[in-house]
């Protein structure tokens, strides 16, 4: 029986070669889990989470990355390889190089986007500068993404030799695809620009109460091409993000969330206007709504037939202002059906016959009352 030298020496190679593999992914996987573990305890013992959302991103990128290393140091001593091997471990391993890094800072991106919202509560009443950061950060974060997919992609290019000036294209001439691409998708890329333009100017921001094409609603979402509201019945607003940079809209939340509501009565010319007043004030003064700013009635216009009587009153919230006008109009409008009927709007006829002779003079005319 003959034994080919060549083919022993293969095998033993082949052998060795897979065994300091194996022997190099565990040691990777390993030291991952040794390290991660020593991070998560040091992340458990400080104060705050930020430490353990960024370890949670970063482990499964970090263990691929080292079990990729591990595998590139282990194949070494076994170089060079046949050539098909070669080729395929040469491209593959700087294409995956790419990709998971390409992971980890997408991970390690939104890490840091949850960190800056978890530290930014916009459940509490005054969130201004919390809805405000939220807005930043994600609109800021979706650029990142595309930035990072776009250097990733281009970077997995590089390493093929066929494409490899795609790649190069891709990366040195960014900004020529930028206008052609802008030249057949203008719409897409002026809502593009006109995010990263919101992103600074801020015109709305997250939970931001606003008027759009006569309904109103809450910023639910801010993407970064177009903006989510949810309407008051819990239907959904779509509007392109170019729409709040160059149409006009009511934000009530721009500054602050407090916000005066009005009230509307039509009463009697002849009602005590000074008891519906005081009604209104100690309706407005005894609702737990009331922000203990403004409580106001006064009459603003005068008619043949009736008083109108507008009232205004303070909340925190727009949604709290609307409760507050609801409750006191119903208090006011059973004080008026209750207590003063007289001062309820009534129309005004004068009642005059034919041949009738005329009224001496300084006498009182005949007028005919009806409720309206």
């Amino acid at each position: 029986m003959t034994i080919n030298l060549y083919e022993l020496t293969y095998a033993g190679i082949s052998l060795g070669l897979l065994l300091s593999v194996a022997l190099g992914v565990v040691i990777a996987l390993a030291i991952h889990w040794m390290g991660f573990a020593i991070a998560s305890r040091v992340a458990a013992r400080s104060s705050g989470n930020s430490d353990d959302i960024l370890v949670a991103a970063s482990r499964a990128p970090a263990r691929w990355l080292l079990v990729l290393l591990a595998v590139g140091a282990a194949l070494q001593p076994f170089r060079p390889l046949p050539q098909l091997a070669d080729t395929i471990w040469s491209i593959g391993s700087k294409m995956i190089f790419a990709a998971l890094l390409g992971w980890l800072a997408l991970n390690l991106l939104r890490a840091g986007r949850e960190i800056v919202e978890a530290h930014s509560d916009i459940t509490v009443e005054d969130n201004l500068k919390a809805r405000r950061r939220h807005t930043r950060v994600r609109i800021l974060y979706r650029i990142a993404q595309i930035v990072i997919g776009f250097v990733a992609i281009s970077l997995m290019l590089i390493a093929i030799p066929g494409v490899r000036t795609i790649g190069v294209t891709l990366m040195a001439s960014a900004g020529l695809v930028g206008l052609a691409v802008g030249a057949a998708a203008q719409p897409a890329l002026k809502n593009l620009i006109a995010g990263i333009q919101m992103a600074f100017s801020e015109p709305i921001r997250l939970d931001d109460v606003v008027i759009v094409e006569g309904e109103w609603g809450r910023v639910e979402d801010i993407k970064l091409t177009y903006v989510v509201v949810r309407i008051w019945d819990d239907r959904r607003l779509v509007v392109p993000v170019s729409w709040f940079l160059e149409k006009p809209f009511q934000n009530w939340t721009l500054q602050t969330s407090d916000l005066l509501g009005t009230v509307f009565f039509y009463v009697d010319p002849e009602a005590d206007v000074q008891r519906i007043r005081d009604k209104f004030i100690a309706a407005t003064e005894a609702s737990p709504r009331w922000d203990k700013r403004v409580a106001i009635l006064q009459v603003t216009e005068q008619r043949s037939d009736a008083l109108e009587l507008r009232g205004l009153l303070s909340a925190r919230n727009a949604g709290v202002a609307f409760d507050l006008r609801c409750e006191v109009r119903e208090a006011v409008m059973a004080f008026l059906r209750t207590e003063m009927p007289e001062a309820l709007p009534r129309g005004r006829q004068r009642l005059e016959h034919e041949g009738d002779t005329p009224p001496r003079q300084g006498a009182a005319p005949v007028i005919a009352r009806q409720q309206q």
